[in-house]
């Protein structure tokens, strides 16, 4: 194996364009499984995506310069999938499953190309939208999150020394195997990389990877990144996101058809996958609220991933509901991915363990902590919370609600109105850091 010298290459980044995505697959995994399922009911279907940055304290139009921007999203557009990863796409074995994805949609995958974009500044913030089918602004959301916060990263870094960032480096390094060696320490950890949207760099999540792959061991399941995975041999990682539920919510033309979206489209997830790929993400418009009303066939499902509220007070209320529906919680599965950091993770083991089974997804916190490793002292590489959510579907405004309300999207109107129907029980207000 060949380690690259990322202080190096990051002193030397005076090219034209370093391009910060240059490969599709470097995407999340559920990305390709949801836009194959999209592509079969909603071909159709047109939206918008929209970044949110709600960390407002860090005006990213006044860090980021807007051409260096502009040369980075237009690069994203001149990418295609290639013959060598449309193989792999095609022949590998995903959750148990041979040719999970088909024929027809590798074929459609050869001439994909990723949508125009409309990006301009306001109030010392970026606004940046991507409009038009729903099969295609899909997957922006991956490259045009890594793109900014690299962007940012690499603007933190600019003009700093050589010697400078081999300390920076050196000083996350040793941050993160500090943690490694702690989750070293749990029996049966189950624990995979989340890290793709809000990482420091594709070259830093890279060595993350490694990283955790060799000090973990079996521990390390896999990554939600597909060209990690495949460059790496490991597992790709991941199964549905917030915005199906979204989607079929702003398409209902009812209160009715809106109460019953959220479940509606994971009864058309489950015609198009199965098995370990069912599992649910109840939180979009409250968990409490999804768990109420779910039909029983959700109670069969693999399990769930509790996404906005405390992982532990979350885990106990699905707990309680899997034993009312007559389900035995050790045969189900919780996977853990909010703001997980080591804390937390070896707190929420302790506690289910022996219970019910868990992994984790390890995101920002893996990829993206360079918290007090600057040299000078600056909080200039601190990561920030910045989204990317789909806020329209065929001109109708979406919304998300969430288990914590500091996470809601949405024009007020639209908030207040699902909030009448879905109602505000079990959510909690926090603050939210990543």
């Amino acid at each position: 194996m060949t380690f690259t010298d990322i202080a190096t290459r990051t002193y030397n980044h005076g090219w034209r364009l370093d391009p910060i995505v240059r490969s599709l697959l470097d995407t999340d995994f559920y990305k390709l499984l949801m836009m194959q399922m999209i592509r079969e009911f909603y071909p159709d279907t047109r939206t918008t995506f929209s970044v949110i940055n709600r960390t407002g304290r860090v005006r990213l139009a006044e860090v980021i310069d807007e051409g260096e921007l502009r040369a980075q999203l237009d690069h994203a557009r001149t990418i295609r999938f290639s013959k060598k990863e449309l193989i792999w796409l095609a022949g590998n074995t995903f959750y148990g499953k041979t040719q999970m994805f088909s024929p027809d949609f590798i074929n459609w995958l050869s001439s994909f190309r990723l949508p125009e974009y409309d990006l301009h500044k306001v109030d010392g913030q970026y606004e940046l939208h991507f409009h038009g089918p729903w099969t295609h602004t899909t997957m922006w959301e991956i490259p045009a999150l890594a793109i900014l916060n690299e962007l940012r990263s690499r603007a933190a870094m600019k003009g700093q020394g050589r010697f400078a960032l081999d300390v920076l480096y050196a000083r996350a390094k040793a941050k993160l195997w500090a943690k490694v060696e702690r989750l070293r320490k749990l029996d049966g950890l189950r624990l995979s990389d989340f890290g793709t949207r809000r990482r420091h760099g594709f070259l830093w999540q890279r060595w993350c990877v490694e990283a955790v792959k060799e000090g973990l061991g079996p521990s390390f399941t896999g990554t939600s990144n597909v060209l990690l995975a495949m460059d790496n041999d490991l597992e790709a990682i991941g199964t549905n996101a917030h915005e199906l539920p979204m989607v079929a919510a702003a398409l209902a033309n009812s209160d009715e058809e809106l109460r019953w979206a959220p479940y509606a489209i994971l009864d058309q997830w489950r015609h198009t996958y199965g098995g370990n790929l069912l599992v649910a993400l109840p939180d979009a418009f409250g968990t409490r609220v999804f768990l109420r009303d779910a039909p029983d066939w959700v109670a069969d499902w693999t399990g769930f991933r509790p996404d906005s509220a405390p992982p532990i007070a979350a885990g106990e209320e699905i707990i309680r509901w899997w034993k009312q529906k007559g389900r035995d919680p050790k045969e189900k599965l919780l996977v853990f991915s909010d703001a997980m950091d080591v804390d937390s993770i070896e707190e929420t083991y302790r506690h289910f363990s022996g219970r019910v089974r868990i992994s984790f997804g390890w995101g920002t916190n893996l990829t993206n902590d360079f918290v007090g490793c600057t040299p000078n002292g600056s909080a200039d590489l601190d990561p920030i919370s910045i989204v990317c959510k789909v806020t329209s579907v065929d001109g109708r405004p979406a919304v998300k609600l969430s288990d914590n309300p500091e996470k809601a999207t949405g024009i007020p109107s639209e908030v207040e109105r699902y909030l009448r129907v879905f109602g505000n029980a079990g959510r909690v207000r926090a603050a939210v850091h990543v």
